[in-house]
């Protein structure tokens, strides 16, 4: 194809984030062949099926044979293992990139195993859903929305541009910066709620038998928001905050010292601490509206 910006791109691991990718590139022509890797019979034969791949390996460095580009889209925890397997089986000049919510450990990770003739370009686009598996994926998952490019110093500039070509391309706003400040960033707009997702569903898990029913029963929008976040892949948020350790601690202690303050105004009875604390809110939410990232 004459608009194709990679001729073979292989995706290891081929759930939501990429199968959404690969049926993205392939409904715009921006690749000519979509590979996948699975370690599940099943998920390699259902990914096939649906068209979202062409050919379906259980061994990665089979799928990156002859690869333009590869992106890995597995939990971060199996990075550094796949980053060995692949290196040996890649072709000079193959671009490696990756969708993980954190981004310092996976360079960590990934670049110790990578010669100089294949750059890797880290990235994590900030959309997704609660579901998993190549059947929930969707070419339209990225439109408007972030995707955060975090190359070293050591990252070849070519490389980063036709990354974010091919994100633009599928639909989504590119940005860029150091992998530790992303750390941080996600720590705060992404890690930190899914911790208190599960914290609070959790909570209303060890109620009492009468109670727990009654609060699935009468699920307010507030809980039922929880329950969506706290339903996200359990494997992929284990590594997430096993590997971004540091940053998670760090806003979770601000957060717990917030709410020691919140809790003490609720019991002081100070309302117009309270008032004041949620006008702020409140202008954050409307903030996050304009820029046109809510649902």
């Amino acid at each position: 194809m004459a608009d194709a910006l990679f001729e073979k791109v292989a995706f290891i691991g081929i759930g939501l984030i990429g199968s959404s990718m690969a049926r993205r590139m392939s409904a715009d022509g921006l690749v000519t062949t979509i590979v996948g890797c699975a370690r599940s019979e099943e998920t390699r034969d259902k990914a096939v099926a649906l068209g979202v791949v062409s050919e379906a390996f259980e061994d990665s460095a089979d799928a990156v044979d002859g690869a333009d580009l590869v992106v890995i889209a597995t939990p971060i925890g199996s990075y550094g293992a796949i980053a060995k397997a692949i290196a040996p089986a890649l072709k000079p000049g193959a671009i490696v990139t990756d969708v993980g919510s954190v981004k310092q450990a996976v360079v960590d990770a990934v670049a110790p195993h990578l010669n100089t003739e294949n750059a890797f370009v880290p990235g994590h686009p900030i959309a997704g859903t609660e579901d998993s598996g190549p059947e929930s994926g969707f070419p339209e998952l990225f439109d408007g929305r972030w995707t955060i490019l975090t190359p070293t110093d050591e990252t070849d500039a070519a490389a980063v541009e036709k990354v974010k070509t091919l994100w633009q391309s599928m639909g989504a706003m590119v940005d860029t910066m150091t992998p530790s400040h992303h750390d941080m960033v996600l720590a705060i707009t992404s890690h930190l709620p899914h911790l208190i997702a599960y914290t609070i569903v959790g909570t209303a898990t060890d109620l009492e038998d009468d109670l727990r029913q009654e609060v699935v029963k009468y699920s307010a929008s507030g809980f039922r928001d929880f329950t969506r976040i706290a339903a996200s892949d359990p494997v992929m948020w284990r590594d997430i905050f096993l590997n971004n350790r540091d940053a998670t601690l760090e806003t979770l202690q601000r957060f717990s010292e917030d709410l020691t303050a919140l809790q003490r105004a609720i019991r002081r009875g100070e309302g117009d601490t309270l008032e004041e604390l949620f006008a702020r809110t409140r202008k954050i939410r409307r903030g996050i509206i304009d820029a046109k990232q809510a649902d």
